[in-house]
């Protein structure tokens, strides 16, 4: 599931290689945590959040589909 958030935003940002997605477990759910650069942060969010909701929409189909709870948090 990292993978899949951490392609997405690559795909998304100008400086890819600041890109980074760490996972931890706090108690039965998976949190992964995503960190770009300064100036990418607009791109990832997206106007009112719509572009960072569809990254949690398809991390939680694949979540759902394992019988696993994710959760994406966006560092700054």
């Amino acid at each position: 599931m990292r993978q899949l958030v951490e392609t997405i935003a690559k795909a998304l940002v100008d400086d890819a290689s600041q890109v980074k997605a760490t996972e931890e477990m706090e108690e039965d759910t998976l949190v992964i945590k995503l960190t770009v650069a300064k100036e990418d942060m607009g791109r990832i969010i997206g106007k009112e959040g719509r572009t960072a909701k569809a990254i949690r929409t398809l991390l939680n189909a694949v979540a759902t589909k394992d019988n696993k709870k994710a959760v994406l948090k966006i560092v700054e």
